[in-house]
């Protein structure tokens, strides 16, 4: 699913160089689940950025899917980012106005999907994540647990073949962050690829692998 080999990502302030990342290699099958974890300032967003095709690495080779990535333009990535990764964020990202069944189904609308089979789609992946009975709850009627279980869903609801999630359980209080990580595994044990970004050494270890990062290396694998 993911091959990286000697990934480079140079920030430059004026004179001044930061190199964010410093050689990173790293392969994912279909199917793996792995964590990438490190302190902060390690360069875990950087390796986020560039897994989800967001910012280009400054130097390396990166193919996702079979896809060359940084032969593509801005608008192909656009592209590969609507078909083939589906994002989960820390703070959700959700929209306010909307109840939670439109917040699922809007990527799909843009994606160019009828209507009627965007609707079913977003309501099958809101039952898969126990959010049947709240499809027309909007996000401040909803607790944080909940409202990450709705980002979940849209990030499931076009079939992605890899969810990239960037410290899923970062806002939650410990039960909904162990409810989060369960469907994660169950995602996983299903045949989804997943890569978590997190500082949580507990949620770490919930992954089937775990990268560790310092100073934009990656120091350990477990």
């Amino acid at each position: 699913m993911i091959v990286m080999r000697n990934i480079v990502k140079v920030y430059k302030n004026g004179k001044l160089e930061i190199r964010a990342l410093d050689g990173v290699s790293l392969t994912v099958a279909k199917g793996e689940f792995i964590a990438v974890a490190g302190p902060s300032g390690s360069g875990k967003s950087t390796l986020m950025q560039i897994i989800g095709c967001i910012d280009p690495p400054t130097e390396g080779e990166y193919i996702l899917d079979g896809q060359d990535v940084l032969k593509h333009s801005e608008d192909d990535l656009a592209e590969i980012r609507n078909q083939k990764i589906g994002f989960v964020f820390q703070k959700f990202n959700l929209l306010p106005k909307f109840d939670a069944l439109t917040n699922v189904e809007i990527p799909l609308i843009y994606r160019g999907e009828d209507r009627k089979v965007s609707r079913e789609k977003a309501i099958k992946v809101l039952k898969a994540v126990g959010l049947g009975d709240r499809v027309h709850h909007r996000p401040n009627e909803l607790s944080g647990g909940q409202q990450q279980r709705v980002a979940i869903a849209r990030a499931l609801a076009g079939n992605p073949p890899l969810i990239l999630a960037d410290e899923p359980t970062g806002n939650l209080d410990s039960r909904a962050g162990r409810e989060i990580m369960d469907i994660f595994n169950e995602l996983n044990q299903s045949g989804q690829t997943l890569v978590i970004i997190t500082h949580d050494p507990g949620v770490a270890q919930k992954a089937g692998r775990i990268i560790y990062l310092q100073d934009g290396r990656i120091v350990e694998e477990k």
